[in-house]
């Protein structure tokens, strides 16, 4: 059984920075793309960033395009997220996922991912 597993939260100041990282253990996964989200309190989850795993093509979200930095290390079966310029707003659990079936292309809905990870914490002090 495969299962994502975060790592990176933190408390941070705003205009500050944190990577967060998202490796895969158990069996190998295989997926077309691998995602993150995140969840603020009383609010849905929402997409931020995703990339194909095989091409390594990227997407954003309008609200964090130009300060994020998804990546992946495909030795490692790791996708990463490098957070900069950090907003209270951006204040949030966030969860990686794996899209294991290939609804279409840029998928940015929490349904067409199928596999997620615990969540890890991020909290931006103003």
């Amino acid at each position: 059984q495969v299962q994502l597993v975060e790592s990176g939260g933190g408390l941070v100041q705003a205009g500050g920075s944190l990577r967060l990282s998202c490796a895969a253990s158990g069996r190998t996964l295989s997926a077309y793309y691998r995602g993150w989200f995140r969840q603020a309190p009383g609010k849905e989850r929402e997409f931020v960033a995703g990339i194909n795993w095989s091409t390594g093509g990227t997407y954003y979200s309008d609200s964090v395009k130009g300060r994020f930095t998804i990546s992946r290390d495909n030795a490692k079966n790791t996708v990463y997220l490098q957070m900069n310029s950090l907003k209270p707003e951006d204040t949030a659990v966030y969860y990686c996922a794996a899209n294991r079936y290939l609804y279409g292309l840029r998928p940015t809905t929490v349904s067409e991912y199928e596999l997620w990870g615990q969540g890890t914490q991020v909290t931006v002090s103003s």
